[in-house]
């Protein structure tokens, strides 16, 4: 499980092999509704930069990552995250 870090989370490189625990808290007000799994928690080792203005957030979830917390089709989510420690 992996994601890609904003500007501000990259850190010039510093958060690349952290980990971050990210949870759904719900839609964006695009796509499905009510987006968020029956496990909307996962553990996401962050491997890459993802530059503005690509970057729509602060994490770009891997589609592995995202489709376990959420309901692909929902394309966005609202999100809360941590580093794992």
């Amino acid at each position: 499980m992996i994601a890609a870090a904003n500007q501000d989370l990259w850190q010039d490189g510093a958060a690349c092999g952290k980990y971050f625990q990210v949870t759904c808290t719900g839609a964006t007000n695009q796509g499905v509704p009510h987006p968020c799994t029956d496990s909307p928690t996962v553990t996401v080792m962050i491997t890459d930069f993802c530059p503005p203005p690509g970057c729509k957030g602060d994490l770009d979830l891997s589609h592995e990552a995202f489709s376990t917390i959420a309901d692909p089709r929902a394309g966005g989510i609202k999100i809360s995250y941590q580093q794992y420690v």
